[in-house]
């Protein structure tokens, strides 16, 4: 066992980083303000976007991407049951309904249980890019469009995926992002919407800013006036400067972070792919897979333990987990309000009663990867060590010991 706890999750934050803090606080300018209209510039050219602006959050990135699509009461919007809430809590803030779709054996929204869940009141489709694998965006696309529809992508796991040759970032109507401290670029809070509507993006600059007038947080500079005027009721969303101070480096280093994710997904693979009753991610070549997640899925009868049961076992070896997600529809605010059953969504209650999400970051060392691999196979009465630790112990165990002591010092 490891002496210390192995957390789920830890940021990477660099001297770059505090650097730009220190400068914003040293320059004044603590709210939204020039490092903010920076970083959207840097952020969009890295998506391929023609426009991004920057939020306080994911969740207020699919707040007012919607509203300024005209979502509201009275339109239902198809989500994946299988997503963190505030995919389907913002749907309600606006006064629409969400209609849950189960997901495929690939933990996405199935775009044939999209088709069947349409009806002459939906508006909208919100695909979620889960654990850092782009959906089927073709697919989704071409049935939006044939049914009128509106697309709008959670990519809160999917900041620097690719998808068919471009970035996630450029395809929906709307691609809503997180910067939260867990996602693999962080601003400690923070996200960002991208749109290839130049006019739909000043919609949702008005949005984000009580529904003031273009360009409002100029008004305390001198290119500024102290004049606005409230075009809708908007709401209070922006990013500040001390957050884009963050992203803009950590913007740069996104690539590095994503080469690093992948090589720990990749060990893993290679370590618990002979693992019975364990199913471990999938990648396609039409796309990348940036691995924000590594989720594994218990079957109980071939591993011979219960999801609950493995997650204990290895907290109790000093390593932690996490799980994502307890499907929407069994949440008591959408299984008592709307009436959903878990009948209705078997492929995401089978995927969910065995789904563990293993540690993964790009701070952890190939010692604390490993210590990952071998607490996992011990948990599943699978003993042998990784090959890699095979190998190492051999070595040691084939070195000479060493000589006595002699009491003198060299």
């Amino acid at each position: 066992m490891r002496a210390a706890f192995l957390p789920y999750c830890l940021p990477s934050i660099g001297e770059e980083e505090i650097a730009e803090v220190v400068d914003s606080l040293r320059s004044g300018w603590l709210t939204t303000g020039p490092k903010v209209r920076r970083f959207e510039e840097d952020f969009a050219k890295y998506t391929g976007a023609r426009c991004a602006v920057a939020v306080n959050s994911c969740t207020a990135a699919l707040h007012v991407a919607l509203a300024a699509l005209g979502i509201g009461p009275g339109d239902e919007v198809i989500v994946p049951t299988m997503t963190f809430c505030a995919t389907a809590n913002v749907v309600v803030h606006l006064g629409a309904t969400p209609i849950l779709v189960d997901v495929g054996e690939d933990y996405h929204i199935s775009v044939e249980a999209i088709e069947r869940a349409i009806t002459p009141r939906t508006r909208a489709i919100i695909p979620v890019h889960y654990a850092g694998e782009p959906c089927d965006m073709d697919e989704i696309l071409d049935v939006a469009r044939r049914h009128g529809l509106k697309v709008v992508e959670d990519a809160a796991h999917a900041v620097g995926a690719d998808y068919r040759g471009r970035r996630i970032g450029s395809h929906g109507d709307a691609v809503c992002f997180s910067f939260y401290a867990t996602k693999n670029m962080t601003t400690g809070e923070g996200g960002m919407v991208t749109v290839n509507d130049p006019a739909l993006a000043d919609r949702i600059r008005t949005l984000i800013l009580h529904g003031m007038s273009h360009d409002a947080w100029k008004r305390y500079t001198k290119a500024g006036s102290w004049f606005y005027e409230v075009l809708e009721p908007g709401f209070k969303c922006n990013m500040t400067d001390l957050q884009a101070a963050l992203g803009i480096h950590q913007l740069r280093r996104l690539d590095g972070f994503v080469e690093r994710r992948q090589s720990i997904a990749h060990d893993y693979s290679r370590a618990l792919s002979n693992l019975p009753g364990v199913t471990l991610p999938k990648e396609r070549l039409d796309r990348s897979h940036i691995y924000h997640l590594y989720p594994v899925c218990i079957d109980e009868g071939a591993a011979g333990v219960v999801r609950d049961e493995f997650i204990d076992l290895l907290r109790d070896a000093n390593i932690g987990t996490s799980v994502h997600f307890i499907p929407l529809h069994r949440h008591p605010a959408y299984r008592d309000r709307f009436g959903y059953r878990p009948e209705s969504f078997p492929v995401a209650e089978r995927l969910y009663k065995g789904l563990v999400s293993l540690p993964l970051y790009p701070s952890m060392s190939e010692a604390d990867a490993d210590d990952v691999v071998e607490a996992v196979r011990r948990t599943l009465g699978c003993d042998k060590l990784s090959p890699e630790r095979a190998e190492e112990q051999e070595l040691t165990e084939a070195l000479p010991l060493p000589a006595e002591p002699s009491g003198v010092l060299a």
